[in-house]
């Protein structure tokens, strides 16, 4: 099989494409033919070697694919081979053929393409993981989405509306505060002075959940204009800085702060899911697809890349233009 490979930790463009041997599957392993492989700013994290789900060079990068299931390892039966399926995968994505935990992939429509498939196995995951398994949020709610232009912004944004809230969406170009509104967002507002503008929308209560997957200054802003008895969910850190809570400003307005990496749930993490968290991971896998199925959910592709331009469709992540999702096609 062709596969991007990471030698070591380092810069993007230093990977190349190689042919590898095709894995075979073991007991409770699915291997999955790619048709579509998601492009984020996590995977250049995990090849720069800073990324919580970490892995040792020689890797192959890549946590979201769609495909054809090539084949099953003993033990699997809810899906088999001829099958169109999503995966997350630890790594692996940027390749022909990527092997999968069972528990991590599942079977979706004809009517979805590859390319918004990739949307499934982390993004809406991710958001519906966030908002409703953790955030526990209800109909009527404000919720507030930070890089609402991204692949998960965007998807939160969605996936907010899908569920029956109201949603804030902060976008840093006016192409991504357009992408949000379309997304089903009620408000899009810019990235600065977005505090005053919650705080106006919401009447001075402030927002009752936030999806942040910023960090930095947004995080300690999104706290001043958080509701009492907010949640703010913390998914990721594009800025580049982790910030730190003001422990006042939560204990006065009974705020909770909830980390959501949604590789806990599906066994990436150090210590190993609870039975909970494996309930909880396959809601996030098939809720949504439901959701997309009645016609709540629209994923949007900005653009697709062939794989050996894969430093080409990391760029085009890195340098936050795409609006919407950034697929590799094998």
């Amino acid at each position: 099989m062709r596969a991007v490979v990471c030698r070591q930790h380092g810069h993007y463009r230093e990977m190349a494409v190689e042919e590898r041997p095709t894995p075979v599957p073991g007991p409770g392993q699915v291997l999955v033919e790619i048709g579509a492989s998601g492009v984020s700013f996590a995977n250049i994290l995990a090849v720069a070697g800073g990324h919580q789900n970490r892995a040792e060079p020689p890797f192959t990068p890549g946590t979201e694919v769609a495909g054809v299931v090539a084949a099953c390892g003993e033990g699997v039966g809810h899906v088999m081979p001829g099958q169109r399926v999503i995966a997350a995968v630890r790594n692996g994505g940027y390749a022909s053929h990527a092997l999968s935990q069972a528990i991590t992939v599942a079977a979706i429509p004809d009517m979805l393409s590859f390319p918004q498939a990739t949307f499934f196995p982390t993004n809406y995951a991710t958001a519906y993981t966030a908002l409703v398994t953790e955030a526990r949020i209800e109909p009527g709610e404000f919720l507030l989405v930070h890089g609402a232009g991204g692949a998960s912004g965007v998807a939160a944004v969605e996936m907010g509306r899908a569920l029956g809230v109201q949603v804030i969406a902060v976008g840093s170009t006016p192409e991504k505060r357009e992408l949000a509104m379309r997304a089903g967002a009620a408000h899009a507002v810019s990235p600065a002075g977005f505090r005053e503008e919650v705080l106006e929308i919401t009447k001075g209560r402030g927002a009752d959940v936030v999806f942040d997957p910023v960090g930095g200054d947004v995080f300690t802003q999104s706290i001043r204009c958080t509701a009492p008895q907010g949640r703010i969910l913390v998914i990721g850190f594009a800025s580049g800085e982790i910030p730190s809570a003001p422990a006042n400003l939560l204990l006065v307005k009974n705020i909770a702060v909830m980390g959501v990496y949604f590789g806990y749930y599906t066994g990436w993490a150090r210590q190993q899911p609870t039975a909970r968290a494996l309930r909880a991971a396959a809601r996030a896998f098939g809720e949504p697809i439901r959701f997309y199925e009645k016609g709540l959910l629209k994923p949007t592709v900005y653009g697709t890349f062939p794989l050996d331009e894969f430093a080409q469709a990391m760029q085009v992540v890195e340098d936050r233009k795409a609006v919407g999702k950034i697929v590799l096609e094998p």
